[in-house]
């Protein structure tokens, strides 16, 4: 890095990279100095915008030319392994937008890569710093519950995230897009390792509104120390929630229990004649046109802690186990049978 700044590049200029780099702009030790997609009018599209001095349509060519310090991944999910092994050949940190990645083999090789060329990586697991949640988990640090003995997150969107948000949702999973949350949140409170999982799925709504990937999933987690969870992860809610998000969240200890209602959360409410909207206020809000969400948060401390040096809130090893559970989630709910869930050896320099 030159001094404080960390020269970032982007790799991936659809909406949520255009995100990423209205927030690096904003932060005070960060520049965006180039962005790149394979769709090069959409690159350029976004340089232009934003006053990014370079584009490119290669990330190799970035990553050659442009003395990077760091490279954001926002990619679809399973377009990952091969630019951030790319990025680590190269000498760059990299925050990854979740999951790290879809497949054992990709999670190993990422890892491998990472841990070669000592570089430091994130992937962004941002419901840690969600404040409802992150003051759950401190109680919990606290010894306030007790020993959990039980927990329940539900976190499902509406239809129109897989029909009309996202052109590569029939390529993907509700598990990857928001069980990967579901299931590093459940791991970070109950501070444990999930050992089996047991997961039915169902299918056929989105199919036949042209989408072909699995409805939804109830999945039920055991952890080594005892420990039961049951996760509810889903893209059929209807269009007209006032809340894309549906978040419910209770954890059960021996001492006591904490519930969070994170969607109909009750701060604000807005009526008009056509409709009823819940305006966003914890995820992916504004205060005098700063992004202040805490979606935008975890994309700052990113920079925070290559400045600092500080560890990030969500380590490689966690992120690694996060995509392993998730496929056993899936190997299970395709054999109607409990898996267990096989972590290999995972190792970070």
């Amino acid at each position: 890095m030159t001094g404080s700044e960390v020269r970032i590049g982007i790799v991936g200029a659809g909406t949520w990279g255009e995100t990423h780099a209205r927030i690096y702009q904003a932060h005070p030790a960060s520049k965006v100095v180039a962005v790149c997609d394979s769709n090069a009018g959409r690159a350029s599209g976004l340089a232009s915008r934003l006053g990014i001095d370079s584009w490119y349509d290669d990330y190799e060519e970035m990553f050659t030319k442009e003395g990077l310090d760091s490279v954001a991944i926002v990619t679809p999910d399973f377009a990952h392994a091969e630019i951030a092994i790319a990025a680590a050949r190269h000498g760059l940190h990299m925050l990854i937008e979740k999951p790290l990645a879809t497949t054992r083999d990709d999670v190993f090789r990422m890892i491998d890569a990472i841990t070669a060329g000592e570089v430091r990586a994130m992937v962004d697991l941002h419901n840690r710093f969600s404040p409802p949640f992150n003051v759950a988990r401190q109680s919990v640090a606290d010894g306030e519950l007790g020993e959990l003995q039980t927990g329940y997150m539900r976190l499902n969107d509406a239809k129109w995230v897989a029909t009309d948000l996202l052109p590569w949702a029939a390529q993907s999973s509700i598990l990857w897009f928001l069980g990967s949350h579901s299931v590093d949140t459940l791991r970070w409170f109950f501070d444990d390792e999930v050992t089996r999982v047991y997961s039915v799925s169902r299918s056929g709504l989105l199919k036949g509104l042209g989408v072909d990937t699995v409805d939804s999933y109830l999945t039920t987690l055991e952890f080594a120390g005892g420990g039961i969870a049951h996760m509810e992860n889903g893209w059929i809610n209807p269009n007209a929630m006032p809340n894309i998000n549906d978040i419910k969240f209770t954890v059960v200890g021996d001492k006591g229990m904490i519930s969070i209602d994170a969607s109909s959360h009750n701060l604000i409410q807005k009526y008009t004649e056509e409709k009823v909207t819940v305006p966003d206020v914890l995820v992916r809000d504004h205060v005098f046109g700063y992004p202040a969400g805490f979606a935008y948060q975890s994309i700052r401390s990113f920079v925070d802690s290559l400045v600092s040096g500080e560890d990030f809130r969500v380590s490689l090893p966690d992120s690694a186990k996060v995509s392993l559970i998730v496929l056993a989630i899936m190997e299970s709910a395709k054999k109607r049978q409990p898996v267990e869930v096989d972590y290999g050896v995972i190792t970070t320099g």
